[in-house]
């Protein structure tokens, strides 16, 4: 597989992402369902703290990816769903730091929305992989 990031302007390459992911000779893509602040039993954790969310959202990530044989390096498209944008910012160095130590500038999409599938979800994290 081969990567090239596609970037018509240097402002996002700077913030961590890239505008584009051009992917060729692909040989496996793994879609991840939208994670959350789930534990193993499948209940919400750390409801009111989107700090703590947000981390345990990118490991729910990684465990998907890894489950499938990738890591945080093969994402190439990131959707970033929150209930809260300006607490997301705050924190977003919880996920630009997790995706700058394994390599990964993923095309990438931030959303508010009103609510996610529980109340007390904040963020949810949907991916595609490439490997």
């Amino acid at each position: 597989m081969r990567r090239s990031a596609v970037n018509p302007w240097a402002w996002s390459a700077q913030l961590g992402y890239n505008q584009g992911e051009l992917v060729s000779g692909q040989t496996r893509t793994l879609y991840c369902s939208g994670q959350t602040a789930m534990n193993p039993d499948g209940k919400p954790e750390h409801a009111g703290d989107m700090a703590a969310q947000l981390a345990l959202t990118l490991d729910n990530l990684e465990a998907v990816l890894a489950e499938g044989g990738m890591t945080l390096a093969n994402l190439v498209r990131l959707n970033v769903y929150t209930t809260d944008v300006d607490r997301l910012f705050e924190h977003y160095g919880v996920l630009a730091g997790r995706l700058g130590a394994a390599g990964a500038a993923p095309s990438t999409t931030m959303l508010g929305v009103v609510r996610l599938a529980l109340p007390d979800l904040m963020v949810e994290l949907e991916g595609t992989a490439v490997a």
